[in-house]
């Protein structure tokens, strides 16, 4: 599994610390290109509570190598409906109905953060990588081809560690950042939140649920494992709590019945007072430290996308560390890691923060838009379609771009439509397949669209000599009127903005975004490659 370095047998590739979803996912990443590398944990056991619920669509696309995502499908709940009760009226909400039409997981899954990290912890158990548990970073200094990290065992021991980079998945209160010196700015929010896994009597199975008035939202989410539903509700102001202190169900169904009388509960599994807080790091890069995960961010829950963004920023950083310890691709390719996820998790804390002052806000016109304008004007804007589908694309996570990232090239006789250079690639179905399982390796996939023969077939070579997977997307002959059949790979090419007999060719990233695109000339993309791919 894992090369020698070339300064001995003693300097790991990389330290990862903290073996959370973040964690575990960069670990995987790392472990499953050939990189030395130890997972290492302060806690003495993976995390038993469901803590963060819901999967993106995007997550699971990233995930899907190995059948990883379909694992996680298997395990968790598929959701495709809300009700939002709003005063007397009950309005049901499809969820990701609409605008997912390239994507083979078109729905929010629910499954507890426990279940998911199990999951991605025996793929990692599988390539021989065992997560070090009850061993705390107490510190890290910086060397000129190294970072010297101490490392304190649940014995008492210490042990010096050397690796050439070290990656901070260690959460909010992360050693790593700390250590580095990176800021961590940002607020609290005043409000104590409940979260608590249980039973309750009188919702519908199936669909989440959210009951909505002036005092804010009472969410039910359809968990199934290690309870039925998973119940989020906000104290009323000035009834706030110590944050991690467990909450009597007295108390919860007292906190229900401000939304409804409809509900009873019963048989919790686990309950605890939340606080929430909006912070994102100055930096995800410091010379050889780095962060992924909460670490870089924290924000409330509004729309499911802590668990995701870190999930992501992993797959993110993986290949390019792969290639850099390899010595396969520039150190700056590094840099690129910060300037494209730092972006995404700021506008991930801006569209969280938005979405939780709508819902919480003790502010009169909001307290009174949810209570008195919501069961009007929401049904309304559910028949937006247009609206309705570029939301739940957002949320889905299906709109993360890094087009302004130096790796986000448009080259000459570029396609003017379609998905430009930094946009995920969409899927689609080809003659044989699907268009994400032909790109599902780890590794650069050249994507050659047009009509049979115009590409020269000794470029063709001396690309494949690089290491890229090259595939070529053509127009099949129409099925005749009244026949079944797809015209070749037209729907694929449709997607990519290739109309026609036109000729094109698009770089696909190992985390399925694109790298770069052009027309029938290759020398753009013989540049590039020898910009950040030098052999």
């Amino acid at each position: 599994m894992a090369h020698a370095s070339a300064e001995g047998p003693d300097l790991l590739d990389v330290l990862v610390v903290g073996a959370g979803p973040t964690g575990l996912t960069l670990a995987l990443e790392l472990a499953a290109r050939g990189v030395r590398l130890r997972v290492v944990d302060k806690a003495r056991d993976r995390v038993h509570e469901s803590r963060a619920l819901a999967i993106q669509p995007r997550t699971l696309e990233v995930l899907a190598r190995d059948g990883l995502a379909r694992e996680l499908v298997r395990r968790g709940n598929p959701a495709v409906e809300l009700r939002m009760h709003l005063s007397r009226r009950t309005v049901p909400l499809g969820l990701f109905d609409l605008g997912l039409e390239d994507s083979a997981f078109p729905h929010l899954l629910f499954l507890s953060q426990a279940a998911t990290e199990q999951a991605i912890g025996e793929r990692l158990a599988r390539l021989d990588v065992a997560v070090e548990r009850a061993v705390e970073l107490t510190g890290l200094v910086h060397e000129r081809e190294a970072v010297r990290c101490s490392l304190r065992h649940a014995d008492g021991t210490e042990e010096a560690v050397r690796a050439r980079y070290v990656v901070g998945c260690d959460g909010a209160h992360s050693t790593v950042r700390r250590a580095a010196g990176i800021a961590f700015r940002g607020r609290p929010y005043p409000p104590t939140f409940v979260l608590a896994d249980l039973e309750a009597d009188g919702l519908e199975p199936g669909p989440a649920h959210a009951f909505v008035s002036g005092d804010g939202v009472l969410f039910f989410f359809p968990l199934g494992d290690p309870a039925t539903w998973r119940m989020i509700a906000m104290r009323p102001r000035g009834q706030e709590a110590a944050a991690g202190e467990p909450v009597a169900l007295e108390e919860l169904q007292g906190l229900v019945a401000r939304f409804t009388a409809g509900v009873g509960l019963r048989d919790p599994v686990w309950t605890t007072n939340y606080r929430l807080h909006m912070r994102g790091a100055a930096a995800y890069r410091a010379g050889r430290v780095l962060l992924a995960g909460d670490a870089a961010h924290i924000h409330s829950p509004a729309g499911a996308q802590g668990m995701n963004t870190g999930i992501q920023d992993a797959v993110n950083l993986g290949w390019k560390l792969a290639l850099a310890v390899a010595g396969r691709a520039p150190d700056r390719l590094l840099d690129t890691y910060e300037a494209e996820r730092l972006p995404v998790g700021r506008a991930v804390l801006r569209l969280s923060d938005r979405a939780f002052t709508v819902a919480t806000s003790a502010a009169a016109p909001l307290r009174f838009a949810r209570a008195w304008l919501a069961p009007v004007v929401v049904p309304l804007v559910l028949r937006l379609t247009r609206l309705r589908a570029a939301g739940f694309r957002t949320v889905a996570e299906l709109t993360v771009a890094y087009r302004r990232s130096p790796l986000s090239v448009d080259g000459p006789g570029a396609p003017r439509r379609g998905p430009r250079a930094g946009d995920r690639l969409p899927d689609a179905p080809l003659t044989d397949g699907t268009l994400h399982d032909a790109v599902a390796a780890r590794a650069f996939h050249l994507l050659l669209c047009g009509p049979p023969g115009r590409w020269p077939e000794a470029q063709v070579r001396a690309l494949e000599d690089r290491d890229l997977h090259v595939h070529r997307l053509s127009r099949g002959p129409r099925p005749a009127a009244g026949e079944g059949g797809r015209d070749g790979d037209a729907v694929a090419l449709d997607r990519l903005g290739v109309p026609g007999a036109t000729t094109a060719h698009l770089l696909v990233r190992p985390d399925g975004h694109l790298a770069y695109r052009g027309g029938s000339d290759l020398a753009g993309l013989q540049a590039y490659l020898s910009t950040w791919l030098p052999r």
